[in-house]
């Protein structure tokens, strides 16, 4: 957040929100009563060095709220408690804290200026990365959602269970449990039931099935013609789009494998992962995301494999770290503030109009070009 004695400690933020953050703050930390006069649009430019416009549009954005009031010649007011609370949501995503594209998600939603003022429980299931406990984690995540229960929030964003045998299962018991409080539930990133079934929900997630076409596509005009696809077994449905994808920009470019492609196991298994290289041949490999790449790539490493000149290697998600890998990984970016942003709008949208259509919103990905796709390969030498 802002603050008045150093207008510029977020200086990477747009100014508006600066601005916006500083008021915001105050507001909620009772520092600005109700019915109190905000400093006027001319202070604020001066505090932040910003224009009439900037403070005029943070302004608005707290006006839309419904935390502040404006009237000409009598300035901007804050609202009475009363008039600007808002709703409660609990965020059961058990991954959080395990996997990167989560917490982004969840800072999206926290910035949202269609979230404020409302607030979001946090949990996590704290047994998930401790080693031989992930059959912990299915009991874990439904104490979170009675605990959600018990607190009467207004909606739950839920991402759901994967990687663990029970999940399917453990899933279904859990938003049992949701619907018979009859409460309003986002899906983040997939459906809890495995395809081609379809819950009664909103989800909001990328465009899996074309994420993975992309990512394979890209290989193939590299040049690449024998492929293979990894995942982890036990991986959400999301996983199943993206292989579908997969296979769809095989058949469109006309490439017929002489062995099944896709192999399901611990990319961290230097066993597993040579028998895969001796059966498929593989000169290219699209990983079900940046985690399973990032393994692939130190078993191939230890394999005394090289990468991109023996093996290419695609993933997706653009996590932090994907660029810092031994060789940095070529991957398809997805929005994660922004799948947050619109997770909040959807919760909004069916809180107040319950009778709409289960909607699927999915995220456009870009691709992110970097060393482990061999594009240098293909450069001719100046």
């Amino acid at each position: 957040m802002a603050d008045a004695s150093n207008p510029d400690a977020s200086h990477k933020l747009p100014k508006h929100q600066v601005v916006f953050d500083y008021l915001y703050t105050r507001i909620q930390s009772g520092e600005y009563k109700a019915g109190d006069r905000l400093p006027s649009e001319a202070e604020l430019g001066s505090i932040f060095d910003a224009s009439r416009i900037t403070v005029a549009k943070a302004v608005l954005e707290l006006q839309r709220m419904n935390l502040v009031t404006r009237r000409p010649g009598a300035g901007t007011h804050v609202q009475a408690r009363q008039q600007a609370d808002g709703h409660t949501f609990g965020l059961l995503i058990p991954e959080l804290g395990l996997t990167e594209i989560f917490e982004p998600i969840c800072h999206g939603m926290m910035r949202s200026p269609s979230a404020r003022p409302d607030a979001l429980l946090w949990g996590n299931a704290s047994g998930a990365g401790n080693s031989g406990s992930r059959r912990e984690v299915a009991e874990e995540a439904e104490q979170m959602a009675q605990h959600f229960l018990a607190q009467k929030v207004s909606g739950i964003f839920f991402a759901p269970l994967e990687l663990i045998p029970d999940k399917d299962a453990a899933n279904r018991r859990i938003m049992r449990m949701i619907d018979r409080a009859r409460l309003p539930t986002v899906l983040l990133d997939r459906c809890y039931l495995p395809y081609p079934e379809r819950s009664a929900h909103d989800l909001v997630g990328i465009d899996n099935r074309r994420t993975g076409y992309v990512a394979t596509e890209h290989l193939i005009r590299l040049g690449v013609t024998r492929l293979a696809f990894l995942a982890e077994i036990d991986s959400a449905s999301t996983v199943d789009a993206r292989i579908t994808g997969f296979y769809e920009a095989l058949r469109k470019h006309g490439i017929r494998p002489e062995t099944e492609p896709v192999w399901r196991c611990s990319p961290q298994d230097e066993s597993f992962v040579k028998k895969m290289l001796e059966v498929s041949r593989p000169e290219g490999i699209v990983c079900a995301n940046d985690v399973t790449a990032a393994r692939l790539m130190q078993s191939l490493i230890a394999l005394d494999r090289r990468i991109p000149e023996d093996v290419r290697i695609v993933g997706i998600d653009d996590v932090k770290y994907a660029s810092l890998l031994p060789v940095p990984l070529t991957t398809m970016h997805q929005n994660c503030q922004a799948i947050g942003v619109v997770a909040m709008m959807s919760m909004l949208e069916r809180l107040e109009h319950p009778e709409l259509p289960t909607r699927d919103i999915l995220l456009p990905t870009r691709l992110v070009v970097r060393r482990s796709c061999g594009v240098h390969l293909n450069t001719p030498a100046s």
